[in-house]
């Protein structure tokens, strides 16, 4: 029994999926490798290079995972490709059934799991829309008190009358979405399909979910690998991570966790030596090594200051080479770089550099810092000439003397020097 609060109950649900034997094939192909077994042939269905094809592996998609979400929560779905995102979606809109478990709904759901979900591409956008409105049990009635606006938030007025097989992928996901929003669902999901549509229309979107969960109680699972729409957007985070539920909770806990799962390790050495380089600027000189200095791992105090050495070698004599230290959030937004003063390589030399940047602008939490080696030309260009591509993860913990917990969705990443504060005379 679910309460009248709880609008979706999930309960030690899996998904198994049996893959290669039973695969989506055609009577005809299934018919031509039974007959190849019986003359021990090659499966004439067989995917060219595949190995075992016909061997029936499982694929567990969702691993015994149960939540529940209220009225009005907004929940995001978060985790790397293959963590069961999807799935779990199509299993809460019943388009596929649980292995194992069972999931309550406490209302009619409208979802968006992929562009043009739930349309007839020979009918027009206006016959879609009464069509997906007597799905969801409302009346024609109902719809046409709702038509006006559904056309007017889809932006595709123009086309409303228009077979949407001819739609483009925005078309599509502007009017879905409008559908979606406005006939009588009280459960809204969404699954990346956003992405799709223009930036405009997205923050549109963002804006009339936001505003129909607050004043319509309306309950909103969405699925993005964009943080910054999951920020601000939901009130909690479902972190997946290979079928099972990781982390529920708060949304910038649930984010560092995300991003956590591929920067749980700091080490202090790199060699690029054998690297392959994802750009290629010739041979003219290299970077070959990076070592942070003082630390056994890259953890750092933000009072300290980022010692490390590079060891570079050089092809040609340089006389103006410089490094680029860049930094981007765990998130991959970019900080800033910092360049050092210009420096000389002679031909042939294998040098190793003492380099240092301070941490005090720089707040709590986890980057990426990345190595460049290039040169500084007459016009201030500067010209690379070594960029390994390795992303380097740290982490700065606060100096407790300081006493602030800094929150990283209200201040950003860098703590900028005091305002000066001056009394009128």
């Amino acid at each position: 029994m679910v309460s009248d609060e709880i609008m979706l109950k999930v309960e030690n649900v899996s998904k198994i999926y049996r893959l290669g034997e039973i695969g989506g094939t055609t009577l005809r192909d299934e018919l031509q490798r039974l007959k190849a077994k019986i003359r021990h042939k090659e499966d004439p269905t067989k995917k060219i290079g595949a190995k075992n094809y016909n061997k029936g592996e499982k694929f567990k998609a969702l691993d015994n995972i149960s939540f529940e979400v209220k009225k009005g929560e907004r929940i995001g779905i978060i985790g790397h490709n293959g963590a069961g995102k999807s799935t779990l979606l199509k299993l809460i809109s019943r388009v596929t059934g649980p292995t194992e478990g069972n999931i309550h709904l406490n209302g009619r759901v409208a979802s968006m799991l992929e562009v043009g979900t739930g349309f007839h591409p020979e009918l027009t956008g206006r016959e879609n829309v009464y069509m997906n409105g007597a799905i969801l049990g409302m009346t024609k009635k109902e719809i046409d008190a709702k038509m006006e606006n559904i056309i007017e938030f889809s932006e595709v007025r123009q086309f409303i009358d228009t077979p949407v097989k001819r739609y483009s992928s925005g078309m599509y996901v502007k009017l879905a979405f409008s559908v979606a929003a406005h006939l009588d669902s009280e459960i809204m999901i969404m699954d990346e399909v956003l992405a799709v549509g223009d930036m405009a229309f997205q923050n549109k979107c963002l804006t009339k979910m936001r505003d129909v969960s607050e004043q319509q109680d309306k309950t909103i699972l969405y699925v993005s690998h964009n943080m910054n729409t999951i920020r601000q957007l939901c009130n909690r985070v479902i972190v997946l991570n290979h079928g099972t539920i990781v982390f529920d909770g708060d949304v910038e806990e649930g984010i560092k966790r995300y991003y956590s799962e591929t920067l749980d390790c700091y080490p202090v050495e790199y060699d690029y030596t054998n690297v392959p380089r994802l750009y290629h600027f010739g041979e003219a000189a290299k970077i070959l090594s990076f070592h942070f200095l003082t630390h056994k791992e890259a953890i750092f105090i933000n009072k300290d200051n980022l010692t490390f050495k590079v060891c570079v070698k050089s092809s040609l004599d340089i006389f103006n080479a410089v490094f680029r230290l860049s930094f981007r959030t765990e998130m991959g937004e970019t900080i800033g770089t910092s360049l050092t003063k210009p420096f000389s390589l002679k031909q042939t030399e294998k040098k190793t550099l003492i380099l240092s940047f301070a941490l005090d602008e720089l707040t709590e939490g986890k980057y990426i810092t990345q190595i460049m080696l290039g040169c500084i030309d007459s016009n201030h260009f500067i010209y690379e000439y070594d960029n390994p591509g390795v992303k380097m993860p740290i982490e700065i913990k606060k100096d407790e003397q300081r006493g602030i917990k800094w929150q990283h969705k209200y201040h950003g990443s860098v703590n900028f020097a005091d305002l000066e504060l001056y009394e009128e005379n």
